[in-house]
């Protein structure tokens, strides 16, 4: 899945992307997303520790979305945008340094689709410099994903043409949930272990259930796609997520 279902009309409140001095740690376009998935420690978190690391961080511009885990698989998820990498990093090192134990993470950049290339600056600039979460969609699921390259199907030895075809058919199906959910595919090859990260924004859960299922009927994703691990939560500020652990 690789098609946005709807537009995030607002973007975040940091300097313009254009005027940001280039550096290593900065993407030429669209910006950093790092998705961090935390065991508590066992002493209990410091909460008072984590909310002052988040504040901080969101101070500078940058977004920090953070959100209840469902399932074993981790405590709590940390969704952080934003220009530079270095802060990012220095995100995870002091969340490291809190006593959170990694068990899963995934890097990504912002980036618009080749086969969007079209669309006007004004509907570009949502997809590279985000705000989110979307008001009202309190509902979360991360997963990466790639394209299949065997010898029966290979996504990369199709014409652009077909590819084309096959990825409006595929948006087609995910803009019939516009209005439920909302959609960041974020590029990460080269970056992580996968193509893509894809993180979805739904009004409830069995909304993220459905656009997947619905979307898994679609040439794109029957044949040629390939899903990493689901990680599913509960969007709520730092406090109320430390809370629940």
């Amino acid at each position: 899945m690789s098609v946005e279902y709807n537009e995030i009309e607002e973007t975040m409140s940091v300097d313009d992307p254009s005027e940001i001095t280039e550096t290593v740690a900065v993407p030429r376009q669209g910006w950093g997303v790092l998705h961090l998935f935390a065991k508590a420690p066992r002493s209990g978190a410091d909460k008072e520790g984590t909310i002052a690391l988040c504040k901080r961080l969101e101070s500078s511009g940058y977004q920090v979305i953070t959100f209840a885990v469902l399932g074993h698989k981790a405590d709590i998820g940390f969704m952080v945008i934003g220009p530079d990498l270095w802060k990012l990093r220095e995100f995870q090192g002091e969340l490291s340094s809190l006593g959170y134990d990694f068990s899963y993470s995934y890097f990504s950049i912002t980036e618009v689709s080749e086969y969007a290339s079209s669309l006007s600056e004004a509907r570009k600039k949502p997809r590279l410099y985000p705000k989110l979460p979307p008001e009202g969609k309190m509902a979360i699921c991360f997963y990466p994903m790639s394209k299949a390259r065997g010898e029966r199907n290979n996504w990369y030895a199709l014409s652009y043409d077909e590819r084309e075809r096959l990825m409006f058919e595929h948006g087609t199906s995910g803009r019939k949930f516009s209005e439920r959910v909302t959609q960041l595919v974020t590029g990460s090859t080269g970056l992580d272990d996968y193509e893509w990260g894809v993180t979805l924004f739904a009004e409830r859960p069995d909304d993220l259930k459905e656009v997947v299922y619905t979307m898994r009927y679609d040439e794109a994703s029957t044949l040629y796609g390939i899903f990493g691990p689901f990680y599913t939560g509960l969007i709520a500020p730092p406090a109320e997520v430390l809370d629940l652990i």
